[in-house]
């Protein structure tokens, strides 16, 4: 069992050397698009909701 276990790591970090890692300029910028893609579908998602509340808010009354 141990066996498997030590294998598995040394393949693991053999993999490892072998992934093309993007570089600090590459990570920041998927970074910032992230966090902006992630805004908009925020306010997206908050104007309707807003939207709907007050739809159901002329209903109710």
């Amino acid at each position: 069992m141990f066996h498997r276990i030590k294998s598995f790591l040394a393949e693991s970090r053999e993999e490892f050397k072998r992934v093309n890692w993007p570089t600090r300029n590459e990570a920041v910028k998927m970074v910032f698009v992230v966090v902006a893609i992630s805004a908009v579908i925020a306010l997206f998602l908050g104007a309707i909701d807003y939207f709907l509340i007050g739809l159901l808010e002329k209903i109710v009354s």
